[in-house]
């Protein structure tokens, strides 16, 4: 195996336990919550933003899995398969966005706020189309104020730990 195939191989096995590391990190993130009239707020959106700038693309998978064993073991089994798509598409968007700046150094801020306001957008959305289907539009526009403080709480938390916490990104 050549060098460079090591260091590739390396690579992934990192995102790979990175991936399992913020899985966990989100699913305690999430259980840190307060309960709302058909849901709760909570935490693991914030984790999930974290999780897309330091592993990329692959923050599809903390965000889905992390979340969707939250709702699992919440009881809100109803919100399994939704949250997987939602939570992992905001650590992909998010990722995206960050990864199509990279290099971009004097907009590292700038780029974070509007890869996190994206994702959290995803999320807000996500959750009214699902909600207005699963039970009606009212409760839905009910749930978006909840959704939004989350997403807001998100952001606070997500975007001033991306600069202190000192992990090598991995992309």
């Amino acid at each position: 195996m050549s060098d460079n195939a090591k260091t590739k191989a390396r690579s992934k096995l990192r995102i790979t336990a990175l991936c399992g590391v913020f899985a966990a990190l989100v699913f305690v993130g999430t259980q840190i919550r307060l309960p709302t009239a058909i849901g709760y707020i909570n935490l693991g959106d914030g984790v999930i933003l974290i999780a897309s700038y330091f592993i990329g693309p692959a923050a599809f998978f903390p965000g889905a899995i992390g979340s969707a064993l939250s709702d699992l073991i919440a009881g809100y089994p109803m919100y399994i398969a939704p949250t997987f798509l939602i939570k992992g598409l905001m650590g992909l968007i998010a990722a995206l966005i960050m990864a199509n700046a990279d290099g971009k150094k004097a907009m590292g801020f700038v780029i974070r706020l509007i890869a996190s306001v994206a994702a959290e957008l995803i999320m807000v959305a996500g959750y009214f189309v699902f909600e207005s289907l699963y039970y009606d539009v009212a409760a839905a526009v009910g749930s978006v104020v909840f959704n939004l403080v989350q997403a807001g709480a998100a952001i606070v938390i997500a975007i001033p730990l991306t600069y202190a916490i000192r992990i090598k990104k991995t992309r």
